[in-house]
């Protein structure tokens, strides 16, 4: 049986210890897991996760502050009044395709709606049109900019909520 609902520090904590198994060779999951739990603490970042059993295996954020962007553009992503920044699409493998990361972002979405947040952006590699192409289908399709500092194009959109 699947739950949605909003992560817990618990949940958090699971899903970061995950990751950081998955990446044993990148130190930067370990500081990575620390400013995500904390932003979430502080209620600048909220993290809403879907769970099978007891077990966090999906999840979708909320930025609500400019200042866990870490691109240039973050001024057009969120502006801390009545934009926000969607991030952190994962769902491990065996529950892709199952319709999960749709839920949370209706999950997510209508989160921003209580909190009147008025608008929703989104980024996108540039390479990964499947995951573009289930953005747009989202409604995430008013082109805004884009950014390349990282060594990756990655195409920001926005919705009206």
């Amino acid at each position: 049986m699947f739950n949605y609902r909003r992560a817990t520090l618990e949940d958090l904590e699971k899903i970061w210890n995950k990751d950081i198994q998955d990446n044993l060779d990148d130190n930067r999951y370990i500081r990575w897991k620390e400013e995500f739990i904390k932003a979430n603490e502080k209620n600048n970042i909220v993290t809403f996760v879907v769970l099978n059993d007891d077990d966090p295996v999906g999840q979708v954020s909320i930025v609500l502050n400019k200042n866990n962007i870490k691109v240039e553009c973050r001024d057009m992503l969120c502006d801390g009044k009545d934009t926000a920044y969607l991030s952190t699409f994962r769902i491990e493998k065996p529950f892709e395709g199952q319709g999960h990361i749709s839920n949370l972002v209706k999950l997510a979405e209508n989160y921003a709606r209580e909190i009147n947040i008025k608008y929703l952006t989104i980024g996108s590699e540039a390479k990964e049109s499947r995951n573009l192409a289930i953005y747009l289908h989202f409604g995430y399709n008013e082109f805004i900019t884009f950014d390349n500092s990282e060594e990756e194009l990655v195409l920001f959109y926005k919705k009206k909520l």
